[in-house]
Formats: C-alpha cells, sequence, structure tokens
C-alpha cells in the first residue's frame, strides 16, 4: 500500500483561504474553559472592585455595563481568535490587547449612542481598563502554570501526508497548548515530498509499508491521514489497517486543495458537513459588524457633515446638473443597491449597456470633481448606504452592474466578492487597488483581496484598514 508519487498540489497564493482558521480548533479542553471563565470574573470583579474604591453606586448603569461587557468578551474573543491558537505569550498578549480595545471601544461607542456614557466615571473606566487587561495576562500565566503542572498525558501523534496539508497541521497541533496531541513523525512515501518536508524538528519516519511497526516503536495513540483529495481512496484501506492497533484514526480532508470562502465544519443529522464556501457575517459576527457600522457612520456624519455640505454648494453653483449621482450596483449576496456620491463629472452620455470607468486626466471630471476624487469626499454620501444597511464601512467596493456582468465571465469566482457587504473601503484598495482598473489582470488581483478579506474577515481587520484608508486618500492611484 504505497503512496504513488505526484507533484505537490500546493496551497494557492498567500490571499487564498486563512491558514489561521486552524483544523484543530474544535477541540475544547479543561484549561481553555478555565481561562474563558478567569477572564470574565476577574473583569467582573474589578469593575465593581474600582467602583467601590471611588465611592460610586453599583447600580444599573454599572451593571448593565458589566453585562455588556462580558457578551462583547464572548462575541469579539471569538471572532478574534484569543483562546483558539496561541503561537507564544507576546502573541496571546498582542492578540488579547487587540480584543481588548475592541471590547472597550465598543463599550464607548454604545454609550455615545445610547446617552449613557456619563453615568460611568472616567476614571472608574480607565483605570479598569488597564487593571482589566493586566488581570487577563496574569490569568493566563496562571492557567498556563496549571496546565504544566497538570497537564493531560501527551498524546504523541502520527501525521501521514508529508505536503502542504501535513505540514501545516503539523504546525497547528505543536503550537496549540489547548490540547494534548503531540505530533512525533510523519509518514510519507514520496521522495521528493520527503525532501520538501519543512519542519526538521518532526521527522520522516518512514512509508505506509512502516505504519504498524512505526505505531508499535513510537508508541503512537493519534493518526491524522492527511492526504491529497487525489488520494482519497487510500483513507478507507488506511483505517482497515490500523482498526487492531488501538490507536484514534482522524481523517483531515484536503479542503485546502479547492478555491474556498470562509470554510467551515458542521454537523447535521450525525453527518460531518464541510462548508466550502458560505459568508463569515452570521450570528454574533454579522450583529458586531452592523454595531460597528452604524457607531462609526453616525460618528463620521457629525464630524463630515460641513464637509458634506460646502462640497454639496459648491457642486450645484459650479455646473448644471444634480448634486448627488446614484448609480445600480451589485450589493450583498448580489441584490441590487443603488449607491450614492457627490457628482464629479460633467453631465454626459453613455451609450446603453456601457460604463466608462474614470481614468486620469478625464475630461469629463469637473474642477471640483478633481479635488473630491483625490480626496475621496465624493464617497462621503454613500454613509447614507451603510446606514441604511446595504453598505459597510469596510468590504469589497461595489462595482456597477455592467462592469459584473463583463469581469464575472472572465475572473474565476469573481462574484463570490458578493458574500458580504460591499464598503466605502477595502483590502484592495488600501493595497493600492484604487481607481481605473486598466487591465484584466489588475481586475484579478483585486478580486483576489477581496476574497482574502472575506476569508480572513475579523474586526480587528476592519479596524486596520479604517486607519490605513487614511494613508492611501492621496496616494499614487487617487485621481
Amino acid at each position: 500500500m504505497t503512496i504513488p508519487q505526484r507533484q505537490s498540489t500546493g496551497y494557492a497564493d498567500p490571499l487564498a483561504p486563512n491558514r489561521s482558521r486552524r483544523l484543530v480548533r474544535s477541540q475544547q479542553s479543561s484549561a481553555r474553559w478555565l481561562q474563558i471563565i478567569l477572564d470574565q470574573i476577574l473583569v467582573v470583579a474589578l469593575f465593581y472592585g474600582h467602583a467601590v474604591i471611588k465611592g460610586t453606586p453599583f447600580d444599573m448603569e454599572y451593571r448593565a455595563t458589566a453585562v455588556l461587557t462580558v457578551l462583547l468578551m464572548a462575541v469579539i474573543y471569538q471572532a478574534n481568535g484569543v483562546y483558539s491558537f496561541t503561537p507564544s505569550i507576546a502573541g496571546r498578549f498582542l492578540n488579547l490587547a487587540k480584543s481588548w480595545v475592541i471590547v472597550l471601544g465598543s463599550i464607548v461607542a454604545i454609550g455615545f449612542i445610547t446617552k449613557t456614557s456619563t453615568a460611568i466615571s472616567r476614571e472608574v473606566f480607565l483605570t479598569w481598563s488597564i487593571t482589566g487587561y493586566v488581570a487577563q495576562c496574569l490569568a493566563y500565566l496562571f492557567v498556563k502554570a496549571v496546565q504544566t503542572r497538570s497537564k493531560e498525558e501527551v498524546i504523541p501523534t502520527l501525521i501521514i501526508g508529508a505536503r502542504d496539508l501535513g505540514a501545516h497541521l503539523t504546525e497547528s497541533i505543536n503550537e496549540n497548548q489547548w490540547i494534548p496531541d503531540q505530533v512525533v513523525g510523519v509518514i510519507e512515501d514520496s521522495d521528493i515530498q520527503r525532501r520538501q518536508w519543512p519542519h526538521k524538528d518532526v521527522p520522516i519516519l518512514g512509508t505506509l509499508d512502516d505504519l504498524g511497526d512505526i505505531i508499535q516503536r513510537e508508541g503512537i495513540r493519534r493518526v491524522y491521514i492527511a492526504l491529497p483529495m487525489q488520494q482519497s481512496e487510500l483513507v478507507k484501506p488506511i483505517y482497515l489497517n490500523l482498526a487492531d492497533s488501538n490507536v484514534d484514526v482522524i481523517w483531515a480532508p484536503d479542503i485546502f486543495g479547492v478555491n474556498l470562502l470562509n470554510h467551515s465544519i458542521r454537523e447535521m443529522g450525525g453527518v460531518p458537513l464541510i462548508c466550502l464556501s458560505e459568508t463569515p457575517l452570521i450570528g454574533s459576527a454579522r450583529f458586531l459588524k452592523t454595531i460597528m457600522d452604524i457607531t462609526i457612520a453616525m460618528g463620521a456624519l457629525i464630524v463630515v457633515s460641513p464637509v458634506m455640505l460646502v462640497t454639496a454648494i459648491i457642486i450645484k453653483c459650479t455646473s448644471p446638473g444634480p448634486v448627488l449621482f446614484s448609480q445600480q450596483r451589485h450589493g450583498w449576496n448580489g441584490r441590487i443597491i443603488t449607491v450614492y456620491k457627490f457628482r464629479s463629472m460633467k453631465i454626459h452620455e453613455e451609450e446603453h449597456g456601457t460604463v466608462t470607468q474614470a481614468r486620469r486626466d478625464d475630461d469629463r471630471i469637473t474642477w471640483i470633481g478633481g479635488i473630491i476624487r483625490r480626496t475621496s469626499i465624493d464617497e462621503l454620501p454613500q454613509l447614507f448606504n451603510v446606514l441604511a444597511g446595504n453598505m459597510s464601512i469596510v468590504g469589497p467596493r461595489p462595482h456597477a452592474v455592467v462592469h459584473n456582468e463583463y469581469y464575472s465571465d472572465k475572473i474565476q469566482a469573481y462574484m463570490t466578492r458578493h458574500r458580504v457587504k460591499p464598503g466605502l473601503t477595502g483590502l484592495a484598495q488600501v493595497n493600492g487597488y484604487r481607481g481605473e482598473t486598466q487591465t484584466l489582470d489588475a481586475m484579478a488581483d483585486r478580486v483576489q483581496y477581496d476574497l482574502a478579506y472575506i476569508n480572513n474577515w475579523s474586526p480587528w481587520l476592519d479596524i486596520q484598514i479604517i486607519f490605513r484608508t487614511v494613508f492611501v486618500l492621496f496616494g499614487k492611484n487617487a485621481y
């Protein structure tokens, strides 16, 4: 029973499905739950303690804030993988800091919207913000020490398949402190793959013909089958061969071998289901992004409303035509939405069924239009689209319907970029793909960034893109 030699399938490019969506993320442990409960207890206790020290009654507003904090921690920590993967103490503390800042920012935003922010002492909130984070870091160190002393017995684990999937699985298992599995070796028949194996600390122990001897010699108690999809027919004979070996056998299907979009694994009626493509904005993630969108859009409108008013007056006074330009574009799940912008061009007629993208030095652009396009002021009316719920602050930029019809036949998986709401800014825009796409390759690259955003979505990624957008407003692609 030998694995035939094949060329490495390899994963797509780095913009393909996010490897941080770990294959072992569904595994739980008592230490993980201890960490979650301890964090929440400490945060609430410190909030109460700071209020008592300040001499402030822990009344309804404080109690509501405590409950809100616990709920936000559950949602945001889950979305950011605070408890699912810890590559290092520094990495853990950094991820925790990012997530804690998002929790605190959400509390401030909700307090601002509900006009209850003045009910909480600023001194209490500030000191609690700092001590709450420190306490969670100390709790992590405590749980880690307890886990080290009373750690579950290490389970010697073997990986069958030394290709990309096997390498990814090996790294995921050995760097995940929440599970007892420890990969001690790998089996691979292909000489090419054996030479390309990246984890030198995890040796290649032999081939499939040596499977029985390796399990006995190394004391293997768990085996992961990580073969490429072309070799899935070998799974059954391998399983039957291991049936009498008293080891756990786990099959890791090579789902990375296809073009995935926010994949997940679930169960229905006892049947495991692998979802190869779905929107990441479901349940708590959708609620969190909606709250962020509404909060940011309302705050932005308050700040930029004078700029919008002046812009509207100048447009009306300097060229004939309406102040706003509207266009039909595809929104979430391909629904047609009307997107609004400040008019930056002279009134002109397009041929039926065509939409000509604006070009650098386009003679259709008015003098004020050139200014507002370079500074993206022309996009500000889309804040009302965000409040209406058909756009988001961050997401793939919506394209005209005729452009979608054109590119959907030429770029693979083009329309999957509509599995989330379109945004005012996006990952493609902050990476240089702003403005006219002059070639098919340029649009294909933009789509890859859009799909990368969907696969890697998190509240922290949205915040990063928002900040980076400020620095690209006056970039070379702005016109």
